[in-house]
């Protein structure tokens, strides 16, 4: 066991199923002590049993939380703040990939909601606790197809809505910001690195229908099978960067899916599309604008 991860404690968001939960047991098996999230009581326990079983580590809690509402999200930050006296690892892994257009309880678009307000809330959160227990890193997963960011449809307010855009827009606005963290957090001894998962069909999210138009979905199709890897190899990069030692003090980072260093989309780097989400993601969450 590494010296880097005894007696850590880390949060994985979304960890009942598919990458996260292979991603907690990643970590479990590691030593490190592991909370995992999830919306469904019932198959939360199952997932502790599961991932107790396979990696040998009963250091496992189960935290009800709905990513999709804000007041959810504060609760979980809430009761890992009262709970726990450290917190050295936050891997912001929950998402979600719809078909048509929703809002959540607070009345945001659901792709921005949860792929992308719901880990800046929850870091932003937890950051207190994070510099205490410094150094800590902060794991962000993204997904889909990252690359060039509309401010002006932010929220897929301009039609057509096709589930995949949305989701990989969201994703590519969780990378940007991301990215701004990380450079505000420089020099704290909090990273923040991105970890791309690949295409990954054998989870509960990558097995829904292709949520693209007809016309798309032959060519999409053929590509989704050539990249699609299992939930265990897709963990990986988000598993290194959370706790291999070369990765301590290594931040700005954006891995794929084989855990090696690759350019992050344009827009990430625009400093000025960066502050206008920072801008309007605090407002959204009603968050008061603060210094890092």
């Amino acid at each position: 066991m590494s010296a880097v991860v005894q007696g850590k404690i880390a949060l994985v968001t979304g960890a009942t199923s598919g990458i996260g939960q292979e991603t907690a047991i990643g970590l479990a098996k590691q030593g490190i002590q592991v909370i995992i999230t999830g919306r469904n009581r019932e198959r939360g326990g199952v997932a502790v049993t599961e991932i107790q079983h396979a990696s040998g580590n009963p250091n496992i809690e189960f935290v009800s939380a709905d990513m999709a509402s804000q007041a959810s999200v504060h609760s979980l930050a809430d009761h890992v703040m009262a709970k726990y006296p450290r917190l050295d690892i936050l891997i912001n892994n929950a998402g979600v990939m719809a078909a048509d257009h929703q809002l959540s309880e607070d009345g945001i678009e659901i792709h921005f909601a949860i792929n992308h307000l719901a880990p800046f809330l929850l870091t932003h959160r937890l950051l207190p606790l994070l510099r205490h227990s410094a150094p800590t890193r902060v794991v962000n997963v993204t997904g889909g197809m990252p690359g060039k960011i509309d401010l002006n449809n932010l929220q897929a307010e301009q039609g057509p809505y096709i589930g995949f855009i949305a989701y990989s827009h969201s994703k590519s606005v969780m990378m940007a910001a991301s990215y701004e963290l990380a450079q505000r957090l420089n020099g704290t001894d909090v990273t923040v690195n991105v970890a791309y998962p690949g295409g990954v069909m054998s989870t509960k999210m990558g097995s829904q229908p292709i949520l693209v138009p007809l016309w798309m979905r032959p060519i999409f199709g053929v590509v989704r099978r050539a990249l699609n890897t299992t939930a265990e190899k897709a963990a990986r990069s988000s598993i290194y960067l959370a706790s291999a030692p070369e990765m301590e003090g290594k931040t700005g980072l954006y891995l794929n899916t084989h855990s090696r260093r690759v350019g992050w989309p344009k827009s990430s780097y625009d400093q000025a599309i960066r502050a206008k989400i920072w801008e309007v993601s605090e407002r959204l969450i009603q968050l008061k604008p603060q210094p890092i």
